[in-house]
């Protein structure tokens, strides 16, 4: 089996080691791909920094043009790609569609964002005085994208830096890099110059290490666990090297009892279940008020002895393997825990045959606050239920915790939405709505969820640097 090459400045390089890609459905090898040592990522990095002038000299619509038929050629090749994802991460096949169809969303939003990065004229106090604040690039950016959305989570990064004019090293996460090679070959065919967009694979504490050592990579925007977000923040520290963390989540559901009973069931299965329940904004915990409790999960467990687990190129299968067997392994131990502290399995629980990493769906009914599952991210297809009373408890519930990233609720109340809204500690709140992220607003966490934004118009400021200029002796 050929090692894949990287993409390096323009090239396809062949690098000093490889890496096995393996499909989680089957735990057999499914590729190699090419690595390379910190002296090639520190080359890298000097090619980004001779692209930087010219890159972000052209103009905005230009930029734009090049993500336009970047995402032109991804759309073209939607379905295999796909396949792509599918295999290399084991979601079912109609979610990497649906990843695909994202990632040609953001491109095609931060194309036409690009032309928006304003500046402003302000009214000067002092006579002969003129002050304009523009808006600028911010340098070469390392962005690292994590395992679950290894196409979409990608292009958060990589398009709004490529739009704010800044040269970007693309690190994908090992176990799913094929999607990011996809992503550079679209790129290389729209013309894009060399240097501007790269992707390097490797061990991850070098490539790491080399972006926050070396001054020239001005920026760092990471995706991934909250413990490698603070490894990433006290790295920063010696150079001052700017972050921008997408980090851990622990999201609640409400569902209180003037809800919509068979929306609310059906949002809580999508918000769980999706992506195999390996989504950083996945519903982690589940609190119903008792007058309904009983009703929705009995609705809930029989959508979910409904669903199939199994290969997600299979058109049957609702939920894929987990990525690999640590990943099982940790999920096991979460319903284990649960049940140690009183907790039911209502459905599921069970590993699914030898071949892969399945997880049969799982309920979980009167969760008890102690157990792990509600104290921290159980990343699986594991669905806690616990009972609440009144909407202060539901709300301090689902404050309880150190993260901060999404939050859902399911009400008719039009007062209680708005004291949600303004009460719950989230980046992203769902009302009634199980699927809230879109490229036109902001997506990011309170606490230790993370810093900063990725999309909309605040995905694109997080790319560019604020400069004042003071212009003197201006004659009447």
């Amino acid at each position: 089996m050929l090692a894949q090459p990287l993409y390096l400045n323009g090239q396809w390089e062949t690098g000093s080691g490889t890496l096995a890609v393996e499909n989680p459905a089957t735990g057999e090898r499914l590729a190699e791909v090419s690595t390379i040592d910190r002296a090639r990522v520190h080359r890298a990095i000097q090619d980004a920094v001779a692209a930087l002038s010219g890159w972000r000299a052209t103009t905005a619509k230009q930029r734009g043009q090049y993500l336009d038929a970047i995402a032109d050629r991804l759309e073209n090749r939607a379905e295999a790609i796909a396949r792509i994802i599918t295999q290399e991460n084991g979601k079912p096949l109609r979610e990497s569609r649906g990843e695909v169809n994202m990632t040609v969303d953001h491109l095609r939003w931060f194309a036409e964002e690009g032309r928006r990065a304003y500046g402003r004229i302000v009214p000067h106090q002092a006579d002969g005085k003129r002050h304009l604040v523009l808006r600028v690039p911010v340098g070469v950016v390392g962005a690292i994208s994590p395992w679950n959305f290894p196409l979409v989570l990608a292009v958060r990064k990589v398009a709004p830096a490529l739009a704010a004019g800044c040269p970007v090293l693309l690190k994908p996460a090992s176990y799913t890099p094929l999607c990011a090679l996809e992503l550079a070959r679209a790129a290389d065919e729209a013309g894009l110059p060399p240097g501007v967009l790269q992707v390097v694979l490797g061990k991850s504490s070098e490539i790491a290490q080399e972006m926050l050592e070396n001054p020239d990579c001005r920026k760092i925007t990471f995706t991934g666990s909250t413990e490698v977000g603070k490894n990433l923040i006290h790295g920063a520290a010696a150079t001052v090297t700017k972050l921008s963390l997408e980090l851990g989540g622990h999201a609640p559901v409400l569902v209180f009892e003037d809800a919509d009973l068979d929306a609310a069931v059906e949002g809580a299965i999508i918000t769980k279940f999706r992506n195999t329940g390996q989504s950083c904004i996945a519903a982690n915990r589940i609190y119903v008020q008792r007058s309904i409790y009983r009703e929705f999960v009995n609705r809930f467990v029989g959508h979910v002895e409904k669903m199939i687990a199994g290969d997600g190129l299979d058109d049957a299968s609702d939920i894929g393997p987990m990525i690999n067997e640590s990943s099982l392994k940790h999920a096991q131990h979460h319903i284990e825990n649960a049940c140690e502290h009183g907790a039911s399995v209502c459905a599921g629980g069970q590993r699914v045959g030898e071949r892969g990493y399945f997880l049969q769906p799982t309920v979980l009914r009167d969760v008890s606050n102690e157990a792990l599952c509600m104290q921290e991210e159980t990343f699986a297809p594991v669905a806690p239920i616990a009972v609440f009373d009144t909407e202060d408890e539901a709300i301090r519930q689902a404050n309880n915790t150190i993260y901060g990233l999404a939050a859902y609720a399911f009400t008719r109340d039009v007062n209680r939405v708005m004291r949600l809204a303004e009460q719950l500690e989230a980046g992203t709140i769902g009302i009634n709505d199980a699927v809230p992220t879109t490229s036109t607003s902001p997506f990011g966490g309170f606490k230790q969820s993370g810093w900063g934004r990725e999309l909309g118009s605040e995905g694109l400021d997080a790319f560019l640097e604020t400069k004042h200029v003071s212009l003197g002796r201006i004659d009447r």
